[in-house]
């Protein structure tokens, strides 16, 4: 074939293609799909109140529980029938005891829009977290609680009076007090709290349905005790189980001794070489330190140790006595009665119940006579310095050099509050760089 002819061949296959695809664009498509759209509806999640019931649905009545009030005669009383009532009440026996519920704790009774005659729910209260809720319908009983959820805040002041009238003036729980004498339990003397100490707390509290209930954790904390300055952070490193408060430097604030063997209350004779004994009615020394606490307050061990005596006398009434090294040991005088497995030989930890206070052998009233022994010799604890337990580990060091940078930060943050006691912390030094040698000023507004 020639080349022309060759052109004129491919020039007719190329019009015969065109042809055919004009053809096939103007041939309609058979059994082409209409899309097709199906409707739906949105459903909006029911709005559970505190107790988990869907409130929008019923109007909701609450009532105090009455004096010498009872659950059944109160369920008959807003017209469930008896015979329910009978059926509610043998299904709350493995759940409740309904004889327990105490006047002045609110009932809750949700009654359905077609029906106010008779409540569908009915729920006691018993604390503020948890509660019973009674199924009328279904006559089930179930047990519930109610959503913790936590909360960051700070509190602080400068001591006029106490330490728990200034956290109360604060806004702060008697918690507070408590939970301040175990972070510092083992720098500060609070039997000897005094006017013009100062503090500041960085905490998280736990809060039920808008209302603050316990503490969760001190986070960072500041005290100014006797014109010196202390500083608690807590911090748990990466591959520890239990965190623990560390002072600035990251040496644990754990020492060998607790300051007190009682939790907070008052000291009511100190150590000294000579006081007038109520009993014997003559000065003598007094080797010991007089913790005035109601009778039955837990009693708690110092430090690690062996138990050498438990036992009773004319003199020291119940008493026990712990020797921690070759160094120290501490008595514990005037007992109710010993806590049970406290015998000799028997190993002691720090802050382990050991008794209990009471007055026993040569005491007029209820408190703990506190002994403390070194080399055998008596000694006043509140003026000896203890060895720390262990610092931060080497592998968190740098973690909680950050960490610590933060909360100074925070603890040094000037306070703008113009209100009566309330003062301010003032960092000396670039805080972002370094933690200052000096301590912080603190003045009274």
């Amino acid at each position: 074939m020639t080349n022309k002819g060759f052109l004129l061949h491919l020039c007719c296959f190329a019009i015969s293609l065109s042809l055919i695809s004009c053809i096939n664009e103007t041939k309609p498509v058979k059994d082409m799909v209409e899309p097709s759209f199906q409707q739906v509806e949105y459903v909006a999640e029911p709005n559970l109140d505190v107790f988990g019931i869907p409130s929008d649905e019923f109007e909701t009545v609450r009532r105090p529980i009455r004096r010498n009030e009872n659950l059944a005669t109160i369920f008959t009383g807003v017209n469930i029938p008896a015979d329910r009532v009978h059926r509610l009440m043998q299904s709350s026996r493995d759940v409740f005891d309904v004889r327990r519920i105490m006047a002045g704790r609110p009932l809750y009774l949700y009654y359905a829009s077609d029906n106010t005659e008779s409540p569908e729910f009915i729920v006691y209260e018993q604390n503020l977290s948890e509660f019973i809720v009674f199924d009328v319908v279904n006559e089930a009983v179930f047990t519930g609680n109610k959503e913790v959820t936590r909360k960051m805040r700070t509190i602080e002041g400068v001591i006029e009076s106490s330490l728990y009238n200034t956290l109360i003036a604060q806004g702060a729980s008697a918690q507070m007090a408590n939970a301040l004498s175990e972070v510092f339990a083992w720098q500060i003397d609070f039997y000897r709290i005094q006017r013009g100490d100062a503090f500041r707390v960085k905490y998280e509290e736990n809060v039920i349905d808008g209302t603050p209930t316990s503490i969760h954790r001190i986070h960072a904390a500041y005290f100014r005790h006797f014109g010196r300055d202390y500083y608690a952070i807590y911090f748990k490193g990466e591959n520890e189980e239990f965190g623990n408060y560390y002072d600035l430097q990251g040496e644990s604030m754990r020492k060998a001794f607790l300051r007190a063997p009682l939790e907070y209350t008052r000291i009511s004779s100190r150590f000294t070489n000579r006081r007038f004994h109520p009993v014997l009615r003559r000065n003598m020394p007094h080797h010991g330190t007089d913790y005035a606490a109601p009778v039955g307050t837990p009693i708690r061990a110092t430090g690690d140790g062996v138990v050498i005596r438990a036992s009773f006398d004319n003199n020291n009434g119940n008493y026990v006595r712990i020797r921690h090294n070759s160094t120290y040991e501490s008595g514990y005088l005037h007992m109710s009665r010993i806590a049970t497995g406290v015998r000799p030989g028997a190993t002691v930890k720090q802050g382990q119940v050991i008794g209990y206070v009471g007055q026993t052998g040569l005491a007029t009233g209820p408190h703990l006579c506190y002994r403390f022994w070194v080399n055998g010799r008596p000694a006043d604890p509140h003026r000896i310095e203890f060895p720390s337990a262990n610092p931060i580990e080497v592998e968190n060091r740098a973690a909680f050099n950050i960490h610590r940078t933060q909360m100074f930060a925070y603890l040094s943050r000037p306070n703008t509050a113009d209100r009566p006691g309330a003062w301010s912390i003032i960092a000396v030094d670039d805080i972002t760089a370094h933690i200052p040698e000096r301590p912080l000023i603190l003045s009274n507004r």
